[in-house]
């Protein structure tokens, strides 16, 4: 009998630390200690064990072209000073693990309570990309399937998968132009 509830309880606790229960949280950071943060959860995870309750730390960066005595510079820049985005299941270990890193102020939210983003925030910050599978690759026909080219075909030219975008040759006014397209914009004509 002491099996099938021990068996329960390793059941309960699985469920609970499933990865795809796992959301993302903001946690506000003293102003310029986001790099350091990151590198001290990321090593208490790892020493820890706990890569099932706390999964990713992103410090959300762009890249800005600066100019600067007549020489361009790119530059990665964090979109939100003074934030970190945690993908995590909300536990209170893991809960502790993270308000007490050093660097840390709290989780965004009210009192002690933290708000996990919403999808529509996750995706306008860009801090987890969804990857697109495409079945098409360099020199294959494809159909423009939205935006002001739909309906014209091309043929790819040069497919980036880091950006999930893909330069495709179409034939407007008897010339080949380029045309950039996310990877969804495009679809495989079958031969």
């Amino acid at each position: 009998m002491s099996e099938k509830i021990e068996s329960a309880e390793v059941l309960e606790e699985t469920k609970r630390e499933d990865p795809e229960d796992s959301l993302w949280y903001v946690v506000h950071t003293y102003s310029g200690y986001e790099n350091k943060v990151k590198a001290n959860l990321e090593k208490m995870i790892e020493n820890r064990g706990l890569q099932n309750l706390i999964q990713e730390v992103n410090v959300p960066l762009e890249e800005v072209v600066e100019v600067r005595n007549g020489k361009r510079k790119s530059v990665a820049r964090k979109i939100f000073p003074g934030y970190v985005m945690v993908k995590m299941v909300m536990t209170d270990e893991s809960w502790y693990i993270v308000r007490n890193t050093r660097g840390v102020t709290g989780f965004v939210g009210p009192g002690s309570k933290p708000i996990p983003l919403t999808e529509e925030e996750v995706n306008s910050m860009g801090v987890d990309k969804t990857i697109i599978r495409i079945d098409f690759e360099e020199g294959q026909s494809v159909r423009v399937m939205d935006g002001p080219l739909e309906g014209f075909v091309g043929v790819v030219q040069k497919v980036n998968r880091e950006e999930q975008k893909v330069r495709v040759m179409v034939s407007m006014f008897g010339r080949e132009t380029p045309v950039d397209l996310d990877f969804l914009q495009a679809q495989k004509i079958e031969d």
